[in-house]
């Protein structure tokens, strides 16, 4: 059985990972610090299952080291790499999860709760647009599968 080991970051370390991810790149210094009170890192071994598909969606991710694969109906529908991120669908439409996320390597990754999700959502304006905009970008992607 995988374990997931929860490493307890300080504000400034967190900041500086964050800082990596193209979603919270443009943020200003205190929007980071509002992600990064919220945000708890994860270490995940390999093969580790992130979500799954039909589940409750109850965390947003954030891949900051390792490399994932997402699934949908048995099918490989993308691959994920440090910066990409995924779990926003589920928790902004409050639908169950569209996909599962395995991890394909070791893993170091942020995630938050769907509660601290939408508040970052609601108070970081950067945030909220590249959030939609990757909604965007995938629902326009589904649409062409």
């Amino acid at each position: 059985m995988s374990t997931i080991v929860r490493v307890p970051l300080d504000k400034n370390t967190k900041i500086a990972l964050l800082r990596r991810v193209p979603l919270f790149a443009d943020c200003s210094r205190s929007e980071l610090v509002e992600v990064a009170i919220c945000a708890d890192e994860r270490d995940v071994p390999d093969g580790h299952e992130l979500t799954r598909e039909g589940e409750r969606g109850r965390e947003f991710f954030v891949l900051v080291e390792g490399t994932a694969t997402v699934q949908r109906g048995g099918a490989k529908v993308a691959d994920l790499g440090p910066g990409d991120w995924f779990g926003e669908i589920a928790l902004l439409t409050y639908k169950r999860r569209s996909a599962t996320v395995t991890a394909t390597s070791p893993i170091r990754m942020l995630a938050i709760t769907d509660r601290d999700f939408r508040r970052v959502v609601e108070t970081t304006p950067r945030v909220a647009l590249r959030v939609l905009a990757s909604v965007a970008r995938r629902l326009e992607r589904d649409a062409r599968s």
